[in-house]
């Protein structure tokens, strides 16, 4: 059971590196700091396509990450 869940564990973590490695950036710069969140907060821009693809794909691997990780706790 704790090499399955090791083994599930070691899989995610690459699929969400990959993920947050494949989004492109919001904002470059500093520059892009100070302007970038006013943009998303008055601007409440949407992302589409790809970038909405992978941004959810990021959240369901984190979720699934730390309920892994939570696993592999309890059951060590």
């Amino acid at each position: 059971m704790h090499a399955l869940l090791v083994t599930l564990l070691v899989i995610v973590c690459i699929a969400l590196i990959a993920c947050v490695l494949l989004q492109s950036g919001k904002s470059a710069g500093l520059s892009g700091a100070i302007s970038g969140g006013a943009e998303q907060l008055f601007g409440k821009q949407k992302a589409r396509g790809l970038d909405l693809v992978l941004h959810r794909a990021t959240i369901v691997l984190a979720i699934i990450f730390f309920a892994l990780t939570l696993l592999i706790a309890y059951f060590e």
